[in-house]
């Protein structure tokens, strides 16, 4: 059988977040975000992790708490001050693309101030004028577990509808300030991350909800960001007419663990945990499953009268994924090996490998993953994080053999290639942190993703050197010859 290659306008690059590359946290007017707050997991501690969920007293105490090595994404890899040399690396592989987000803090402090920070406006003035320079497009996510953290303070986040007009007030500032250097756009980052981390995806603490109302928080809290989504992308239309914007989502492929039916019919419902958050943006409505669900768990969403029309008239562009892993479901007695990977825990499957973390790889979940969402949207579709988490050796001389990675990512684009072969519109592939960085899950430096190696521990202690890993090289062939050669 013939396998038609990637598209010839195919971008090629990678994604990095602000929070766990920029550092420089409290710098030239930046607000603190939810993000600066999240202590470092020790390897002691990585089998007792949990997501955060901290109190109102316990963010104060870290706000006050001036250790910053105890919250490694105030530092970040000092990306605030040395994107032009990671810029020219990403040159230097081919980028044709790179994925960066906004902090939200850079350019509202508070997030609900009234003028935005000029010098915030400025940096990514300056970012995007280099990545241009460099022949790089930018595809800029408006929120990547960002939110300003006084809006978790005095708001209770996501959870309070006035968030809807302080991230418009946002969205319609940069779409303005940024309109002829940008023009792929993602709302929020991996928005069904909110089921499973409240606080990280929905900006709102532990003491703010009684614990037999968080279920109904996090759904009102989504909705609320499903609307600010939907008014995001009417501005951008408005503002840049050629642009385009898309939502984002964890993108998760959920087996059934055996051929029972009530084990079929606990991977379908998990399943919708996913689509629920791309049905709202890419159709523009609730679908009918949820009613039910809302009904037997007494979930009542409150809307505004104009809420459904917002929805239903301003649909995503696209629709972009992360893709890590797949899981496995089975009825709530099911006993059995568990296994963790991103912000959630499932059965094992015996059929697949898993990474340093534990994080099962399936490559072939991928292509299947992308040819169920074409059937379900029929529109392009965006694979904007997907990488191996390492431990990568130093030798004497300096070089990082890291093979590991190349066959990770060797598997994942060959099945990309495959969907677009399926018939998937495919626009692009950014591979997740390119240039080691602070680890989203547990803050560590020692779980490295990139091509290119940071000198710097999970102390943040280092030279911050920069230096390219065997994949460095490999993936510079893969972009230059469009995803043939992947050996």
């Amino acid at each position: 059988m013939s396998i038609k290659g990637f598209p010839e306008n195919f971008m090629w690059g990678g994604a990095i977040a602000a929070n766990q590359v920029e550092g420089s946290y409290d710098k030239d007017g930046k607000g603190p975000n939810i993000s600066d707050v999240v202590k470092v997991v020790r390897p002691e501690d990585r089998k007792k992790m949990k997501l955060p969920f901290p109190t109102t007293e316990e963010v104060k105490e870290a706000l006050a708490n001036k250790n910053d090595k105890d919250y490694p994404k105030r530092y970040g890899i000092d990306f605030y001050n040395r994107y032009k040399e990671d810029i020219a690396l990403f040159k230097e592989m081919g980028f044709k693309t790179l994925r960066v987000s906004i902090s939200w803090g850079r350019i509202f402090p508070d997030g609900d101030d009234l003028e935005p920070n000029e010098a915030g406006l400025k940096f990514y003035d300056d970012l995007f004028d280099e990545l241009h320079k460099q022949g790089i497009e930018p595809v800029v996510t408006l929120s990547h577990y960002e939110t300003p953290v006084h809006l978790a303070l005095e708001y209770g986040g996501w959870t309070n509808r006035k968030l809807v007009d302080f991230f418009e007030r946002y969205a319609q500032t940069v779409f303005t300030r940024f309109k002829d250097k940008v023009k792929y756009w993602i709302t929020f980052n991996e928005i069904n991350a909110i089921m499973m981390s409240p606080y990280i995806g929905g900006a709102f603490l532990r003491d703010q909800v009684k614990d037999e109302d968080i279920l109904q928080a996090k759904f009102q809290a989504a909705h609320h960001q499903f609307v600010a989504s939907a008014k995001a992308v009417k501005a951008l239309h408005e503002t840049i007419p050629d642009g385009q914007i898309g939502c984002m989502v964890i993108g998760m492929l959920n087996y059934a663990n055996t051929t029972h039916p009530e084990d079929v019919l606990e991977a379908l419902n998990d399943q919708r945990n996913t689509f629920f958050f791309t049905d709202v943006m890419a159709r523009g409505h609730y679908p009918a499953y949820m009613t039910r669900f809302f009904d037997d768990n007494g979930i009542v969403i409150e809307k505004d009268e104009s809420d459904e029309k917002v929805l239903q008239e301003n649909l995503v562009d696209y629709v972009a994924l992360s893709y890590y892993m797949s899981s496995v479901s089975a009825r709530p007695e099911t006993e059995g090996e568990r296994v963790a990977g991103n912000i959630m825990s499932s059965l094992k499957n015996p059929y697949l490998e898993a990474s340093d973390w534990g994080w099962q790889i399936d490559p072939k979940g991928l292509r299947t993953l992308l040819n169920m969402f074409t059937d379900r949207y029929e529109k392009p579709l965006f694979v904007v994080e997907n990488g191996l988490g390492a431990f990568d050796k130093v030798e004497e001389d300096g070089s990082i053999h890291d093979e590991y990675r190349m066959a990770y990512l060797r598997e994942h684009i060959r099945e990309m290639r495959e969907a677009v072969a399926d018939g998937v519109d495919l626009m692009g592939y950014t591979a997740w942190g390119p240039i080691d960085l602070i680890s989203f899950s547990t803050s560590e430096m020692s779980k490295r993703y990139g091509f290119i190696y940071v000198d710097q521990d999970d102390y943040g202690n280092g030279t911050l050197d920069r230096s390219r890993k065997d994949s460095f090289y490999w993936y510079q062939k893969v972009i230059e010859t469009n995803g043939r050669d992947l050996d």
